[in-house]
């Protein structure tokens, strides 16, 4: 006989990752709107809360300063990009719509901000940028399997193969 609980522990595995599905999708879609509608993020050099002069700032303390002075050649279009690839990563992750893609977006942004504005915390592990980065992971690995567009599409996808097959033959009665 099975336990009374084991259905219970099955539905605690399966929907284990959606409480952090929703926390990314909830703060990636707040901190991208927060960008857009913040009258300084777009704000050139001369705003020091502007993205420009943020990374203007962590240039020369990242590894990845090089490509940061290009950000800098065209910082509108690349606060732009940040705060659109936060909203699209977040709202992905949250209706699970490509839920594997949402997610290697999120994890790149985070790679990103560990690489720069992270980097030169001390000791490591106090820049949440790395944390975040580990939470995207069970994503990019196991994507939206369910409570999610994902998993819904998937589903249709299969009804149509499954009508089409022929039904399972009788053996004959004899």
């Amino acid at each position: 006989m099975a336990e009374q609980g084991s259905g219970l522990r099955v539905l605690g595995r399966r929907y284990a990752l959606l409480p952090l599905r929703i926390f990314l999708g909830v703060t990636f879609v707040y901190a991208g709107l927060d960008k857009l509608t913040d009258p300084h993020y777009l704000g050139g050099l001369g705003d020091p809360l502007s993205f420009a002069a943020m990374t203007q700032g962590v240039k020369a303390g990242s590894p990845i300063g090089p490509l940061l002075g290009l950000a800098l050649h065209a910082p509108t279009g690349f606060a732009l990009a940040v705060a659109l690839g936060e909203l699209a990563a977040g709202l992905g992750i949250l209706a699970g719509l490509l839920g594997r893609v949402a997610a290697v977006g999120g994890a790149l942004l985070n790679l990103s901000f560990f690489l720069t504005v992270s980097w030169q915390v001390t000791p490591y592990y106090l820049g949440n940028d790395l944390i975040y980065l580990m939470a995207w992971l069970p994503f990019v690995l196991a994507g939206t399997p369910y409570l999610s567009l994902d998993a819904w599409w998937a589903a249709r996808r299969a009804r149509p193969a499954a009508a089409g097959r022929a039904p399972a033959r009788q053996p004959a009665q004899g």
